[in-house]
């Protein structure tokens, strides 16, 4: 299992169990693009997002770096390496500017063996990460590159989905979008070329504006 892949902000902890996360860690922030941990290197912390987000990549076999997942305000990242004590299993790069809080993970481990509530949670959101993951490598296989991608900018899409007719913002990169779905960025051009045709979404530079969800939703049901 690769550490803190998946798209949703948050991971489902009480207010209260975010606000004792916070008080046992320390703030620090990123300029976009800095990376927060690197895959292979061994560390002693937790990530918990503040302000943000990262992505999440990992190497692969021709040299190259795929993008696994966003995670957004509220989501613990590296949260593996606090309990097996192994190398990073990914890269997390900050997207936007980003603050975070780092949870020391000795500190992080207590927290959960003293909280029955916040284990159940922690375990209900791996679990949720390995059914993701689980999905997408099916879509790779059953779906054409428009298909995934616009599955892809319906599950971000809905997280900041706004009713006043301007449309929902992703700050992906096209290159960013060809790692998240398993295309390549020629793919990926073509299936935006395709969308905004429709009307669907319109780009611009590291931008995807989605002008019709509902649309983008029906094409994905």
């Amino acid at each position: 299992m690769i550490e803190g892949v998946g798209l949703a902000d948050g991971d489902g902890f009480s207010d209260a169990e975010l606000a004792e996360l916070r008080a046992i860690g320390r703030t620090r922030t990123y300029a976009r693009n800095a990376r927060v941990f690197h895959e292979g290197e061994r560390s002693d912390f937790v990530v918990l997002i503040v302000d943000g987000r990262l992505k999440i990549l990992t190497a692969t076999a021709d040299g190259t770096e795929a993008v696994l997942g966003i995670r957004g305000p509220g989501s613990l990242v590296g949260e593996l390496a606090a309990f097996d004590g192994g190398p990073r299993t990914a890269t997390a790069v900050a997207l936007d500017p980003l603050t975070v809080r780092v949870l020391p993970a000795a500190q992080f481990r207590e927290f959960v063996a003293s909280r029955p509530g916040a284990a159940l949670e922690l375990i209900r959101v791996l679990m949720s990460r390995l059914r993701e993951g689980d999905r997408r490598r099916l879509e790779f296989g059953a779906y054409d590159a428009t298909a995934r991608v616009a599955r892809l900018l319906c599950d971000l899409a809905n997280e900041r989905a706004i009713t006043d007719g301007h449309g929902v913002d992703v700050r992906l990169a096209q290159h960013e979008v060809a790692g998240l779905v398993g295309a390549s960025r020629a793919s990926v051009a073509r299936a935006l070329a395709s969308l905004r045709t429709l009307d669907i979404v319109a780009t611009g530079r590291g931008t995807i504006t989605v002008l019709d969800l509902d649309a983008l939703r029906r094409i994905v049901a």
